[in-house]
């Protein structure tokens, strides 16, 4: 590399580092624009712009801002997009500040998302105290997109009381937004006994709050009934260590109504403060970094075999194994012995 050519990569790399400076600065006061921008930033693929996304989470980190993360899952037409708008109207009116992190489930075909989460929840985001991130899930696993914990904690530097993260749906790999979350709500409609055998195992496990949603005319009957189901199902589940005495529980909640939020979000502060007091949230924050860190290392193992000399060998195995040459299993066994020998 030539004098010119070196300092020419010196001084963009200073003009970068300054660019991401006055974004931290920015976003930290609070700047809607400069959030919008930063969660663009992480959310990019590009090699530099990843760069540069770890250079501004590690400057808004030392503003140390914590917000309470909520995550919540429900089937297809529960009211997930009404209940947060209902939620989140009612947490602005006690005087908090709410963000919205949604996720949409992208096309395994052609990539896109339809992003319409701001459109159903049109009241909320006109709303100056409340922030609506779509975010197209990119076929990653779990309900989330890849970069959403990132997104997580620049809107706590921003200052949001509240972080609201919004799954893309139902599902066993679903579990994964507690993973980011200090509780996990699960919502649902009021049904027979089909739907409640029809929700996986494992994220009634998860869930520290279900809320029976549509608890509203001729339907309230029947959520009251659905509810007493899913508070017999709860009974049944192992007691977890984090609860205390009462929970996990079921609730009815009528968002169009905003019949019962109240109540919600009392239970959900009273095992907050809880968990608190009992060391418990703490050690979940940390048992969860701990969690992304060995994600993100899972992740990036991963990206390895779509680069350079790696891809090249997979295509070839990939033929060889259409054409029956080699078994899935031995050309597994295969690459990934190639990648132990370069590490």
């Amino acid at each position: 590399m030539t004098s010119t050519s070196a300092s020419h990569t010196m001084r963009k790399a200073a003009e970068t580092m300054q660019n991401i400076d006055e974004l931290a600065t920015k976003l930290i006061d609070g700047d809607r624009r400069a959030l919008s921008r930063a969660i663009t930033l992480v959310e990019s693929s590009r090699k530099d712009h990843r760069e540069s996304a770890l250079e501004l989470i590690d400057l808004v980190g030392k503003a140390n801002r914590q917000a309470l993360r909520i995550g919540l899952s429900g089937t297809p037409g529960v009211g997930k997009s009404t209940f947060i708008e209902s939620f989140g109207t009612f947490l602005i009116e006690q005087g908090l500040r709410v963000a919205v992190l949604a996720v949409d489930p992208s096309s395994a075909r052609s990539g896109g998302s339809i992003l319409g989460d701001k459109t159903r929840m049109d009241h909320l985001s006109r709303n100056p105290d409340a922030y609506i991130r779509p975010s197209p899930s990119q076929s990653h696993l779990g309900g989330v997109a890849r970069r959403t914990r990132d997104a997580v904690t620049l809107c706590e530097a921003s200052g949001f009381d509240v972080v609201l993260i919004e799954t893309v749906g139902v599902g066993q790999s679903e579990t994964i937004v507690s993973e980011m979350s200090d509780l996990f709500l699960l919502l649902l409609a009021p049904a027979g006994g089909d739907e409640l055998q029809g929700v996986k195992r494992g994220i009634m496990e998860m869930a520290d709050i279900i809320l029976v949603n549509k608890a509203d005319g001729d339907l309230k009957p029947t959520a009251i009934r659905t509810c007493a189901d899913y508070a017999g199902a709860l009974r049944l589940l192992r007691k977890r260590p984090q609860d205390p005495q009462g929970y996990p529980l079921a609730m009815t909640v009528s968002a169009i109504e905003e019949i019962g939020l109240a109540d919600a979000w009392e239970k959900m502060t009273g095992l907050v403060d809880w968990r608190r007091q009992q060391g418990f949230f703490d050690r979940r924050r940390v048992e969860q970094a701990q969690f992304w860190f060995a994600e993100d290392v899972r992740q990036g193992l991963l990206a390895t075999l779509e680069q350079g000399e790696t891809r090249r060998q997979m295509a070839e195995l990939a033929t060889q194994v259409g054409q029956g040459v080699l078994t899935p299993a031995r050309a597994a066994a295969h690459i990934l012995s190639v990648l132990k020998r370069r590490m």
